[in-house]
């Protein structure tokens, strides 16, 4: 592990460093997608703006929502523009009936406004043969994808029976909807398309016809495909729309869009220049401690700091993490905490050094002694944003999120970074003088003979 500590640390860095700072980065898409996505740095509304949409959630069926209703509705809203990746969007009610949704720094304005106007009502249609034909003979009707359905035909259920949904490929290699049916959809859809063969059936959202496939053989095990699109199947924002649809449910009124805006952000360019500056100053100030008070170490975990700070980014910019005033926040201070875990193992190091342990002893019995205080002050910690992640809002999300994050990385810099550094550095003949360590010569000095300070036997 020694060995390979320096590597890993170089390796990290150096892949930290592209991608902070390597223009038009993409990540390739996994898990079958096709595509890639960009690494760049998410601001939030408040550092970035976005876009502002009302909508009204309208009575239906001759009910008229409660506020209970709008509330399930906002829900669900919230649910469903989370999944396409966009970061902390602000959705709340206001009034008895309105629903405002922010979200921030969006390109694709329409694919949100489409997902969240959906009702998301999922019928499962049989097509008569009468009206519709067979495969091999089709009849008058034909149910064109995209389109109404011409009649109003009978439903076998609904898409409360739909489980679990997810995208997928079939064998022919076409991006596909697969979808698992509760007990007593499976049982509905087993019967019927065993008595069926040969005959269309049809899967529709919100009135629309979404795949009208032929039946061609009887589906008993509760699963299926939903086919869609063009020759390579359905496009992949249809499919993540619809899944996203399905997953999280349809909505129990429908709603109305009744006005839509850019917002602008609500701090500014010049609020966010102004924290990165007051962030540059404080680390510098905090390096200029360091050095002045611990000297070489201090040094070492300016480095790490530094080093901190390059992982922390990149790894924003991969998950991605959208960054706001209390992103910030959470990064600051898990800065402070990652220097504070230094301050206790360099104050551990000058005591053991006094005790008259060797520079490398006194090193190595620094760090594990002060092991168990940064474990259980970080772990603290950890338990605490992870509260705030599981119950907080939207924003306090953020702001756990990034304090999570850096503290993890904090650790590894404090512990790996600084010691395996400091591990190098104490075999050079002028890294082992006691004055670098803050060690009184009177008490101390460093032999040319030995790797480490040694305690000088006093003159009588």
């Amino acid at each position: 592990m020694r060995r390979a500590g320096p590597l890993l640390i170089a390796i990290v860095g150096v892949l930290a460093l592209v991608i902070d700072f390597w223009p038009n980065l993409y990540l390739p898409a996994f898990s079958g997608d096709q595509g890639s996505r960009k690494i760049e740095t998410k601001l939030g509304l408040d550092l970035q703006g976005g876009l502002k949409v009302e909508y009204r959630v309208v009575p239906a069926g001759g009910k008229t929502p409660s506020a209970g209703d709008v509330e399930v509705v906002k829900q669900i809203i919230e649910r469903r523009v989370n999944a396409t990746g966009v970061s902390e969007p602000v959705v709340l009610t206001s009034g008895s009936d309105r629903i405002v949704v922010e979200v921030p720094g969006i390109s694709d304005t329409e694919a949100i406004r489409k997902l969240v106007g959906q009702t998301g009502r999922l019928d499962f249609v049989p097509l008569p043969a009468s009206d519709y034909g067979t495969a091999s003979n089709p009849g008058p009707r034909v149910a064109t994808e995209g389109q109404p359905l011409p009649t109003q035909e009978t439903v076998l259920f609904s898409g409360d029976q739909v489980t679990s949904a997810n995208v997928a490929t079939d064998q022919q290699g076409k991006r596909v909807v697969a979808f698992r049916l509760a007990d007593e959809g499976a049982k509905l859809f087993g019967t019927y398309t065993a008595a069926h063969i040969g005959e269309f059936f049809a899967i529709v959202l919100d009135g629309n016809v979404i795949s009208a496939p032929s039946i061609n053989s009887a589906i008993t095990g509760g699963s299926g495909q939903i086919t869609g699109g063009g020759l390579g199947g359905f496009a992949k924002a249809d499919a993540d729309e619809l899944v996203n649809v399905l997953r999280f449910g349809s909505l129990p009124f429908p709603v109305e869009e009744l006005a839509s805006d850019t917002i602008d952000p609500t701090l500014g360019a010049e609020f966010l220049k102004s924290s990165l500056l007051a962030g540059t100053i404080a680390i510098l100030l905090v390096i200029f401690f360091m050095l002045l008070h611990y000297r070489l170490p201090g040094g070492v975990a300016s480095f790490a700091l530094l080093y901190y700070a390059a992982l922390v980014l990149a790894l924003f910019r991969l998950i991605p993490v959208t960054l706001t005033l209390a992103g910030i926040a959470g990064f600051v201070l898990s800065v402070g905490m990652a220097v504070d875990a230094n301050i206790l193992i360099f104050e551990r190091t000058k005591e053991e050094l006094r005790s008259g342990k060797s520079l490398a002893q006194a090193i190595e019995a620094g760090f594990t002694r002060a092991w168990n205080s940064i474990l259980d002050s970080n772990v603290s910690s950890l338990i605490t944003a992870m509260i705030l992640y599981l119950f907080g809002s939207s924003v306090i999300q953020g702001f756990a999120l990034v304090l999570i994050i850096g503290v993890l990385a904090s650790m590894f810099t404090a512990i790996v970074v600084t010691r395996s550094v400091l591990r190098v550095i104490v075999r050079y003949e002028w890294a082992r003088k006691a004055w670098l360590y803050g060690v009184s010569e009177s008490e101390f000095t460093a032999r040319p003979s030995t790797r480490g300070l040694r305690r000088e036997p006093r003159s009588a």
